[in-house]
């Protein structure tokens, strides 16, 4: 290099240097944290600043282990936006001068429909990975991909789920989980209970038209919920609005049997006014003679938000049904046309959450659920049958860094043709994260039953992550949890029931969950163990003359086992094919049962409905605007009775049939987004014309399929 060229380089390399030094100096910086409810650390949210005033490309970071992050951008005037999966969004406009440096903190609300948080677990919502029990989610997403109308399919591919149901389409549905009864599981429907006291839930009218997230949660939850949540609980959520621009949606479809279905659904938000309104009606002529249904649902949803903590919601749901009931059409001279049942649900939930101090989050909801059937048969006239039950919660939780507590009190009244109940309960629970990697949960309840009298059933777990990870070997939780479960006796005729016990569970679930490849691959394994005590059971022999309508007394005599194990893997083979495989194994027994007369219920004998092996594989695939959706489950041997069989000197009398065949069955959905807001559907179920019987002497429904189109207006 010539000398004399040596003082402009310097002159170039100075005026360089300033300029990055002006530059450095004039640079802003924003920092701060990101927190839950409880004061612990959200990771891995995603930090954006976007200039107001400019065009360029926005700036983005993410939080670190410590829930921190720290964003250095050109001075002006900044939309400040926090995304996480699991937390409501945030926004806030922010200046910045030349050279500041601005903190701010930020205390995220959990979203409560997200699929990664659960809000039926615990009395707090909390992230799924840190759930004791085991929890499956259903979105709405997995809803639309699988285009069934009953919430049934969607349940029976949930790991630890069985299903009977006496026919086709109206037929009586009853649900069973981990081996426990069908009223061993309560069943909510926006924070209302919707069991009949001390009974199941029919799922026979149960359609999906305005179903946004369900979750199943495993285990006795009697000390957060009280009676009836002895062996699990499903809480149902329906759709809520979201957009400033309202939002309709139309749906119509038909297909084989003379089946049609048509839904219609606007919602949206005006100010701090959120409103959703839906209406679906369904039809069908039905499989044989007298198998016709008919039902109409409507449901609202609307909520006011006073500020971003105190909000008032109010939930309603309203569905009428009308039935064919055949009967067993498959067993000789069991077959009735002209029997029928119609069916009206009605429940609704009053909630206000509000806080009362920093760390004070409270609640304070009314409900109230009623159910009326009406059973016509040619041979026996009309029997009617109506419950209703309303009640008041109210709980207060501290929230501290790390945990919460919460304490509560809960007042019901259960009405039914025969009798009346006034329960009352006060609960505490508390939840503490330890470090990082632990958190424990442990409550109890202390319930004063109208029938029972005063009882106490506590329950304690445990999630931890042993190792984090997002290379092959991904994140390990280990979870496990121990409950009582306590449940009140059916409502019966006056007379009929003496002074009974509840029945009673004791649950111990523990499993591990384990991620692959960067989170898309994971495997879950829970084993459960399940004790039933003190079960109702029934002795006709046993001569009663205050019970003419049942010829007998009921007792607490059975006792019962079930352990087994739960497992789900899923995979995401590419961006646009995903698959999810569920295996149970549920070996159950009855081991005391000293009023039976039916073979099927000796002890030894296995629990009706409750197979032995059970499995279900879903595939979907979704790429440019096409959907596909494979669901196919495999149902082993069940026990079951056609309850025309007794014993007599040993000798089985009747049809004595004690089991129901193994089956698979496979159902296949198809959507197509044609754009302009429309979508066509097409659902084949029982895609191989499959015969099998989900209950002795019931049909199931042969191939049918459904096609129709979907036209959305308004989503922003």
């Amino acid at each position: 290099m010539r000398l004399h060229r040596l003082p402009a380089v310097a002159g170039l390399l100075l005026a360089f240097s300033c300029v990055a030094s002006s530059r450095a100096q004039t640079a802003s910086t924003i920092t701060g944290s990101l927190s839950d409810p409880s004061g612990s650390a959200v990771v891995g949210a995603r930090i954006v600043a976007q200039r107001i005033d400019s065009k360029e490309n926005p700036r983005e970071t993410r939080s670190g282990d410590e829930g921190k992050f720290s964003l250095t951008i050109a001075p002006g005037r900044y939309r400040l936006s926090i995304d996480h999966e699991s937390f409501a969004r945030v926004e806030e406009v922010v200046s910045l001068a030349p050279g500041e440096t601005r903190k701010i903190d930020f205390h995220l609300e959990l979203r409560r429909l997200a699929a990664t948080v659960v809000v039926t677990a615990a009395a707090e919502p909390e992230l799924a990975s840190a759930a004791p029990a085991r929890v499956d989610i259903i979105t709405r997403q997995q809803i639309e991909q699988r285009g069934d109308v009953f919430l049934t399919p969607l349940l029976a591919s949930v790991p630890g789920a069985s299903f009977s149901q006496l026919g086709p389409m109206g037929g009586t549905t009853t649900f069973f989980l981990d081996g426990g009864n069908s009223n061993y599981t309560k069943v909510f429907v926006d924070g209302a209970p919707v069991n009949q006291p001390g009974g199941l839930v029919d799922f026979s009218n149960f359609t999906l038209d305005d179903v946004d997230k369900i979750e199943v949660v495993h285990g006795a939850a009697s000390a957060l919920y009280g009676s009836d949540a002895m062996g699990g609980v499903i809480q149902i959520f329906t759709h809520r609005g979201t957009t400033r621009i309202p939002e309709i949606v139309l749906q119509g479809d038909g297909g084989t049997f003379g089946t049609g279905h048509s839904s219609a659904q606007i919602s949206g938000l005006l100010g701090a006014f959120d409103y959703s309104v839906d209406a679906a009606y369904l039809s069908s002529q039905g499989q044989g003679p007298g198998n016709f249904f008919r039902d109409t649902t409507l449901s609202g949803n609307f909520g006011w938000k006073f500020s971003d903590t105190s909000h008032l919601r109010l939930a309603l749901q309203n569905n009428s049904s009308d039935a064919g009931q055949p009967g067993q059409t498959l067993l000789p001279g069991e077959a009735v046309v002209g029997q029928s049942t119609g069916i009206h649900d009605f429940s609704s939930d009053l909630r206000w959450d509000f806080p009362t101090g920093p760390h004070w989050q409270d609640q304070v909801s009314g409900f109230e659920s009623r159910f009326r059937s009406v059973d016509y048969s040619p041979l026996f006239g009309t029997f009617v049958s109506e419950f209703n039950r309303a009640g008041l919660n109210a709980q207060s939780s501290y929230l501290f860094h790390g945990g919460s507590a919460t304490a509560g009190y809960h007042y019901e009244v259960e009405n039914g043709p025969t009798e009346g109940r006034h329960n009352q309960a006060g609960y505490l629970e508390i939840r503490y994260q330890f470090g990082s990697r632990l958190t424990a949960i442990a409550g109890g309840r202390v319930e004063d039953n109208g029938f029972f009298g005063t009882r106490a059933v506590p329950r304690v777990g445990a999630a931890f992550t042993a190792h984090r990870g997002n290379a092959f070997w991904g994140a390990t939780r280990l979870r496990s949890s121990f409950g009582l479960g306590i449940k009140e006796p059916e409502m019966l005729p006056a007379g009929c029931s003496p002074q009974l016990d509840p029945e009673r569970s004791t649950t111990f679930d523990a499993g591990v969950d384990q991620d692959f490849a960067s989170g898309r691959a994971r495997v879950s394994v829970t084993y459960f163990h399940n004790d039933f005590h003190d079960i109702v059971s029934f002795a006709g022999a046993t001569s009663n003359p205050n019970c003419p309508a049942y010829f007998g007394s009921f007792f607490n005599t059975d006792a019962a086992r079930a352990y087994g194990a739960n497992s789900q893997v899923e995979m995401e083979i590419t961006a646009w094919l995903r698959i999810v495989g569920n295996y149970t194994y549920d070996d159950s027994k009855i081991l005391r049962s000293p009023n039976a007369t039916d073979p099927a219920l000796v002890p030894g004998s296995r629990l009706f409905k409750r197979p032995l092996h059970s499995a279900s594989l879903i595939a979907n695939a979704h790429f440019r605007r096409m959907n596909w959706n494979l669901a196919g489950y495999y149902v082993g041997r069940r026990a079951d009775s056609d309850f025309d069989s007794f014993t007599v000197n040993g000798v089985c009398t009747g049809f004595c049939i004690s089991s129901d065949p193994s089956y698979v069955r496979w159902d296949l959905a198809n959507s197509i987004d044609l754009g302009h807001g429309f979508s066509t559907l097409a659902v084949v179920n029982n895609l191989f014309n499959r015969h099998y019987q989900d209950a002795v002497g019931y049909p199931a429904l042969r191939l049918n399929y459904r096609l129709g189109v979907k036209y959305t207006w308004g989503r922003e």
